[in-house]
């Protein structure tokens, strides 16, 4: 294909993912006021009522403070949740446009590698949605007696997208060793060797990366990080012991890169003998 084609192809999977992105946020504009809106204001609702707000008829809710906060919290949670809902039409839009440049075992690490980010952005995000709860109550409650806890929608919101981004962005860091170890850069000698350190590091980047940056959310984050660490570890064993065992197999695999091959020109013992060699059957005199 010629680079005006390969343009013209682009154009038409952008425009298909951006059709299906426009209709995912329709769609969860209509749901918004059919269940979404309360599944995202069930963590803050589910708390004592002295830790939220509550109106004069004893019901939770959050408060809006200029005109078009609410317009824009209901956009801004309905495109959000549009992306995520067309996901597998956006990123399909996608594979078919880089898949013609891509060999069989190529396509197959591809496909295995958005079907594995995608599976870790999800469990990382349901996480967050199942500890958010327990860290609202916690961070509210150190306000102490004698304050009236009430978020603003605006606040709540950030939050809560945050934390979800949060999580799920995380949980794709193991993967990333996986991949950098199919690649060949990362070994399993040198994970196995600073597994100490990895450990370490990951709870550092949870107590930065969270926003809550108490020590539960940290620890929700921090431990199945660990353990995802660990998968990838023995993912990287497995990977580098059948790598060494292919090399084996192959010929020269002792010899460095930059080196030549120790091929030599003369004929070989094999090929002298044949070569010299008497007939078998001698001709009839």
């Amino acid at each position: 294909m010629t680079l005006v084609a390969h343009l013209t192809e682009l154009r038409k999977r952008v425009g298909l993912s951006l059709l299906f992105i426009v209709l995912g946020t329709a769609l969860a504009f209509w749901w918004y006021e059919h269940g979404l809106g309360e599944f995202i204001r069930a963590p803050y609702c589910g708390l004592p009522e002295d830790l939220r707000y509550n109106d004069a008829d004893g019901d939770c809710g959050l408060l809006i403070t200029d005109v078009f906060s609410g317009a824009l919290i209901r956009l801004k949670i309905s495109f959000i949740v549009g992306i995520v809902l067309s996901a597998p039409f956006w990123l399909f839009q996608l594979w078919r446009f880089i898949t013609p440049g891509l060999k069989r075992n190529e396509k197959l690490y591809g496909v295995c590698f958005v079907a594995a980010s995608s599976a870790l952005f999800a469990l990382g995000a349901a996480l967050a949605y199942v500890s958010l709860a327990a860290g609202l109550r916690l961070l509210l409650g150190l306000a102490g007696d004698g304050v009236i806890v009430a978020l603003t929608a605006q606040d709540y919101i950030g939050f809560v997208i945050s934390l979800l981004l949060a999580f799920g962005v995380s949980f794709e860091l193991p993967l990333i060793a996986v991949m950098l170890n199919l690649a060949g850069v990362l070994s399993y000698a040198a994970l196995s060797s600073a597994r100490r350190w990895i450990v370490f590091l990951t709870f550092v980047f949870a107590a930065f990366v969270t926003p809550t940056q108490d020590p539960f959310t940290m620890l929700v984050m921090a431990v199945p990080m660990v353990v995802l660490f660990e998968g990838a570890i023995q993912v990287a064993r497995l990977v580098d012991k059948r790598r060494a065992r292919r090399a084996a197999i192959e010929s020269f695999h002792d010899v460095d890169d930059d080196e030549a091959s120790p091929l030599e020109a003369a004929p070989s013992v094999l090929d002298d003998q044949a070569t010299h060699s008497e007939p078998l059957h001698s001709p009839s005199t």
